[in-house]
């Protein structure tokens, strides 16, 4: 197979395997669905361009979530990007399987719409923590690596954000 197909076909690979949990993360992280679009567009646009650099195929997933990070941190740092300036509407869309129930698709959606509006209380790091872990399927240590703090701080920061939220959502659930 000639190296330009070869090419197509990993990045293929790659972009199928992981575009949802860069999207996902990135959402979370910027609450806009337009500006997470591009941002990720933009993060598999360099991995594209980087294919035959990166040696060990191993590491993509972090290279995408490094990547990813950059270019929200970027964004936010040019003040192109204020992470309370958008609806928390944008971020309430899923899609629904059609053969879910509507009584339990409403349900799902209140409860995600709760979860999204306590997180607004948390700092950044304990969000990025939660979105990274629960958004990107991210381990501990990639979550540690990525961030460049220990993976003991990594579990203390989403255990913690977990027990405030379940908390939180259990007073206003009753």
């Amino acid at each position: 197979m000639p190296e330009t197909h070869k090419n197509i076909v990993d990045f293929t690979l790659v972009y199928n395997k992981y575009k949802v949990q860069i999207y996902n993360y990135a959402l979370k992280m910027l609450r806009n669905i337009m500006v997470a679009e591009d941002v990720v567009q933009n993060v598999f646009l360099k991995l594209y361009d980087s294919m035959d650099t990166i040696r060990n195929k191993d590491s993509i997933k972090y290279w995408l979530f490094t990547t990813t990070r950059n270019e929200i941190l970027t964004l936010f740092r040019s003040k192109k990007v204020k992470a309370d300036q958008f609806n928390a509407s944008d971020v309430t869309e899923i899609e629904i399987a059609s053969n879910e129930l509507l009584q339990d698709k409403i349900e799902k959606n209140e409860l995600k719409e709760i979860i999204l509006n306590e997180l607004e209380k948390e700092n950044d790091e304990q969000r990025e923590v939660f979105f990274l872990k629960e958004y990107g399927g991210m381990s501990y240590k990639e979550i540690s690596e990525l961030m460049n703090i220990s993976e003991d701080l990594v579990k203390s920061r989403l255990y913690n954000t977990r027990q405030r939220l379940i908390n939180r959502v259990k007073k206003i659930i009753k």
